[in-house]
């Protein structure tokens, strides 16, 4: 019987024991070493060989991931490990590092209840740490840490005893004060999460010459620093690996530290879920009860030649076995299993039956999006997994030959369902396809995989930047005049303060909550009382308020109001960009008595007139995206560094000393910053790194404001002047 056999029948025998199982995902910035050191746990639970960890990559399953060094999906890897005389079964979801890919981390922490997150010694927590550790104490996900690279201290920097401790005592106490600046509002944490040395919940060593300590594993091989400092600095690196593994140090550190899932749902149900919390489902949930109702969350979908689309997520509730009828949530009928399954990185085992508390892969889900909810009763689904930063670069894409644009349509809504970060239009009429995204890089791997994957070429048009609308000003009160004149829609307009802006792209205030529960959410940002208690639409991050009295025939005509609303948002009236943090109040109507003359033509047409007009009398400008730039430079290379961020149109916010280098942080637009990996190669004759990430939108400087928009109304077809009205750039 093969070793993978034999682990399969192992994870099969300890599924059915909640308290043994432990979900986890392995988080960092990019280039930290976490698929390195997944290797090294593979290897530790007899997956792959000890010889090849560390350079095999085994998580890097698809061809373009090895090629360019990096994690671009999160894969999913269950193993087992013996901790106190007890075998624990550990599923596993290496996720991406990169900015780009942000979206694979924010899905993978709704499925786990722990994230090891993986901090580089030499550079610390990084910007995209940050963003890891927010993602998953948003999903009430417990963190520990593992401090990697230390070798790098010890031979490349030739740190003594004493510099290293102050070093990695700095790394951890960074580390601690994001886990308490973000978990501080959080009341359904029982206890402290914050990492401790001494707790046993951090780990330091090497993944790349497969060596690892921590407090207790010190104590129980008796090892300490300067045994380790004295093994690595004669390069015995091979007999630190055999008297400390790394593998043996990290699973201990996870079944010791990470809440089962009989611990952790109790918690995270209240926290991802809005149902009756009263219900049966509820406490079948909280139970991890293998024989209630089946309740599986969709945390991604990808793409098997031979399986089909194959679902990968959590079950909550009940057990998944093939053949089962299942709901899914958002859409009719039901979807039926055919398939159920355990992922062994890039090998998927099929097995007879998935219970409550494991992560499942499942065939035959059609309907799934990364993010349904698939159950075997109709219920509540659970809350939408809410991606921290939206789309800001969008290219083109053409199919080269006609016959092949079926397929590149079906290739694309297949990208759409597995990657919920990209947006996707699809224009019948023209045949071009623009595919929004979080990045250069996101959208060149998404072309490339059409190409390479779908064989199917395609020519990709140049990057285009995705641009927003908001008014500056409160706008008086406008009218609207249907084409009929018989019906007329008053509205003003006012700039949303930020933190209600945050509050609805955190997901935090929706249209799918109780309206008391939202009313209190929009208080508690900052909203006036009479205010939140007239919302009658969110759309994006802008808010309509119904201000009307009485009003005879409003209550039947508001859909079409909406509908008015929501299609002179999605294109402004500068430059047909998205129109973001506007709060409208809709203060009077004047309505015809006979519904023939205030159908769908008349209604539409005055609510966006009035829409548009609102906006021009608030200044309505263009914002554009911009970019935090982190560049880590050798001193001789500073100028030159900080340079290529000015040249950008950009701002330079802070240059300080980190070991021997410098680092130049600043922030720019993502549109000045296409290219900016050549430039700043050859600006620094490659010896820079640099990192970005996205930080919202600022207003365009007003002498930039027409010369942009006319190049983007050119650039959709529109006619190039703009209303008369608009004469304040």
């Amino acid at each position: 019987m093969g070793r993978r056999k034999k682990i399969v029948q192992e994870c099969e025998r300890l599924m059915d024991n909640p308290e043994h199982i432990r979900n986890i995902a392995i988080a960092a910035h990019v280039d930290h070493g976490k698929t390195t050191l997944s290797d090294n746990l593979l290897a530790g639970a007899g997956m792959i060989s000890e010889d090849t960890a560390g350079e095999q990559l085994a998580m890097d399953t698809k061809e373009d991931e090895q090629e360019r060094g990096i994690t671009i999906d999160a894969a999913n890897v269950s193993m087992t490990h013996e901790y106190e005389d007890t075998n624990h079964l550990i599923n596993l979801i290496d996720t991406p590092g990169h900015v780009d890919f942000g979206g694979d981390v924010t899905r993978a922490m709704r499925a786990v209840d722990g994230a090891l997150v993986v901090v580089d010694a030499v550079e610390g927590a990084m910007p995209q740490t940050e963003t890891v550790l927010r993602q998953a104490l948003r999903e009430g996900v417990k963190p520990t840490l593992f401090i990697n690279k230390v070798d790098r201290l010890i031979s490349e920097l030739q740190e003594g005893p004493q510099e290293m401790q102050e070093r990695l005592l700095s790394v951890i106490a960074d580390v601690n004060e994001l886990i308490r600046g973000m978990a501080e509002n959080m009341d359904d944490i029982p206890e402290d999460w914050t990492v401790s040395v001494e707790d046993g919940t951090v780990g330091f060593g090497s993944a790349l010459y497969k060596w690892g300590v921590s407090m207790p594993s010190m104590q129980r091989t008796g090892m300490d620093f300067a045994d380790i400092m004295e093994l690595e600095q004669n390069d015995k690196r091979q007999e630190l690996h055999e008297r400390t593994p790394l593998s043996d140090v990290v699973l201990d550190m996870v079944c010791e530290h990470f809440p089962n899932p009989v611990d952790a749902q109790p918690r995270r149900v209240p926290r991802i879920w809005r149902g009756d919390p009263e219900s049966d489902l509820a406490d079948t949930m909280r139970l991890v009860d293998e024989d209630g109702e089946v309740v599986f969350m969709v945390t991604d979908i990808s793409m098997d030649p031979h399986a089909g689309e194959i679902a990968t997520g959590r079950v909550f509730s009940g057990t998944l076995e093939k053949g089962q009828e299942l709901y899914v949530s958002g859409t009719a009928g039901k979807n039926r299993i055919q398939s159920v399954g355990l992922f062994m990185g890039s090998e998927r085992e099929e097995v007879d039956r998935v219970p409550a508390g494991n992560i499942a892969s499942v065939t035959g889900l059609r309907d799934a999006i990364a993010g349904s909810t698939v159950s075997s009763v109709e219920m509540t689904p659970f809350e939408s997994i809410e991606h921290i930063s939206e789309p800001v670069i969008t290219k083109s894409v053409e199919a080269q030959n006609m016959d092949d644009l079926p397929k590149l349509i079906e290739t694309l809504q297949q990208v759409a369902k597995e990657d919920p970060t990209i947006q996707i239009e699809i224009n019948e009429d023209t045949g071009e396809h623009l595919i929004s995204g979080q990045g250069e890089l996101h959208l060149e791997v998404i072309t490339q995989r059409i190409r390479d994957n779908q064989g199917i070429p395609v020519i990709t048009g140049e990057p285009i930047v995705v641009f927003r609308e908001q008014p500056q000003e409160a706008s008086r009160e406008v009218e609207g005049q249907s084409p009929n004149r018989h019906n007329k829609f008053y509205i003003t307009v006012e700039p949303m303060d930020q933190e209600i802006v945050d509050a609805i792209q955190l997901g935090e205030v929706s249209m799918d909550m109780p309206e008391l529960e939202r009313r209190e959410a929009l208080q508690d940002a900052g909203m006036d009382k009479d205010t939140s208690q007239n919302v009658e639409d969110i759309h994006r991050t802008n808010i309509l308020i119904d201000d009307t009295k009485g009003i005879q025939h409003l209550n039947e005509t508001m859909e079409l109001v909406l509908e008015g609303l929501q299609e002179a948002l999605d294109d402004g009236p500068l430059a047909a960009e998205p129109v973001q943090g506007s709060l409208f109040r809709l203060h009077d109507a004047k309505l015809h008595e006979d519904t023939i003359h205030r159908g769908p033509a008349q209604v539409i047409p005055a609510v966006r007139d009035a829409v548009h007009r609102a906006l021009i009398d608030g200044e309505v400008r263009l914002l554009e995206p911009i970019q935090d730039v982190r560049i880590d430079v050798p001193s001789e290379h500073m100028g030159a560094a900080s340079g290529e961020i000015q040249g950008r149109r950009g701002r330079v916010d802070d240059m300080y000393q980190e070991g021997d280098l410098m680092v130049v942080e600043g922030i720019a637009p993502v549109e000045e910053m296409i290219g900016f990996s050549s430039d700043i190669r050859s600006a620094t004759e490659g010896r820079a790194s640099w990192n970005t990430e996205n930080a919202g939108f600022r207003v365009l400087v007003d002498n930039l404001q027409r010369e942009k928009i006319m190049e983007i109304r050119e650039r959709k077809g529109m006619k190039l002047e703009l209303p008369q009205s608009i004469d304040y750039f």
